[in-house]
């Protein structure tokens, strides 16, 4: 497969995925919808809008305080003024900002979103598939909104919104993620995430530490069972530590965790970070794989009958299989990327 399974069609994304959710959640998202309906105030809609300057020139909408999400969309404002600067979110991230003026004020989020993007500022999100996202997108000028990637890519990712410019990871990611469409744009930057886990010390491998696997219960990318499967198999087979993503904390996950648990499997929950750990890391398609080799660790993944979008997306990232020697550390950008993202940033401003 050589791009994404809903290269356009947003509205069959989203179908898409909530296919893929437990019913519950399906209920409780639409009950959310309800609710905002009937909610006409706008109240439900409240975020955050913290400037550096009375008029901002870039818009950054930060939808989650995600690691990944905040490496790939606040680190650049290492390199831009902070006067220059605002930034829309569900809640305040005043303890993620660089030193600078800011202020925080609270309103509704298309108003909020619409008034600081006017004038032509340039606008910065991880996609307008999520909510502040989409309002970037609806209130960007043409050839102003960018998207900034800050995960690996499989086909099932959303596709990307009409004019974008993207800031990918890769030339092959930029190729993946824009499936053939000649209505977006791409500039290479690199991944923030994996220049900070190559930062030196790198981590020092333990040689008797137990591999960790590194779970993905929450993925829609393959079924849970089979996901479910791989790790159980895994940490049974080898006496690894299944270590839970932060997103499995519905019901069913931890009730797998409890059963694993009681059965003899370790389950890490000490957030400990995993260059600290020193342990090999195993999983089926997770960043943190990438990641892990990037910090000087050895690193695979592992899955019996992988589909053929998997073994593609392994490939396209240079992850070992288990069994084999381990996943190299992935090239290094000459230029850091925050710095790249602040560059393109920069050159819009002032054209």
């Amino acid at each position: 497969m050589d791009g994404l399974t809903h290269p356009r069609d947003l509205e069959a994304w989203h179908r898409w995925q909530d296919s893929r959710q437990p019913v519950g959640r399906r209920l409780r998202r639409m009950a959310g919808v309800l609710r905002d309906i009937a909610r006409p105030d706008g109240h439900a809609g409240n975020v955050v809008l913290t400037r550096g300057g009375p008029a901002p020139r870039v818009v950054i909408c930060v939808e989650s305080r995600s690691p990944s999400s905040v490496l790939a969309l606040l680190a650049p404002l290492r390199y831009l003024d902070p006067a220059d600067v605002a930034v829309v979110s569900p809640t305040g991230v005043g303890d993620l900002l660089p030193d600078g003026a800011w202020t925080e004020t609270t309103g509704f989020a298309p108003d909020v979103v619409a008034g600081a993007a006017r004038g032509g500022s340039v606008v910065l999100s991880t996609g307008h598939y999520l909510p502040l996202g989409r309002l970037g997108h609806q209130a960007a000028e043409p050839g102003r909104f960018l998207t900034v990637q800050h995960g690996l890519m499989t086909p099932h990712a959303p596709p990307l919104a009409t004019g974008t410019i993207l800031l990918a990871w890769s030339d092959a990611d930029a190729t993946f993620w824009r499936s053939g469409r000649a209505d977006v744009g791409s500039v290479t930057v690199g991944s923030q995430l994996l220049w900070d886990a190559a930062e030196p010390p790198l981590a020092t491998p333990d040689p008797d530490a137990a591999p960790v696997f590194l779970g993905q219960l929450h993925g829609a990318e393959l079924p849970r069972d089979v996901l479910a499967r791989a790790a159980e198999g895994f940490c049974r087979d080898h006496g690894a530590t299944y270590r839970p993503h932060p997103s499995e904390r519905d019901r069913a996950s931890l009730a797998t965790h409890a059963r694993w648990e009681s059965s003899g499997i370790s389950i890490d929950r000490s957030g400990i970070p995993l260059r600290e750990l020193g342990a090999p890391v195993v999983s089926v398609f997770s960043t943190g794989v990438l990641e892990a080799a990037a910090a000087g660790l050895p690193a695979w993944v592992a899955l019996a009958d992988p589909p053929s979008w998997l073994r593609e997306f392994w490939a396209r990232y240079g992850l070992a299989e288990w069994g084999g020697p381990p996943t190299a550390s992935p090239e290094r950008p000459e230029v850091e990327p925050s710095l790249g993202v602040a560059e393109v940033v920069q050159g819009m401003m002032e054209a």
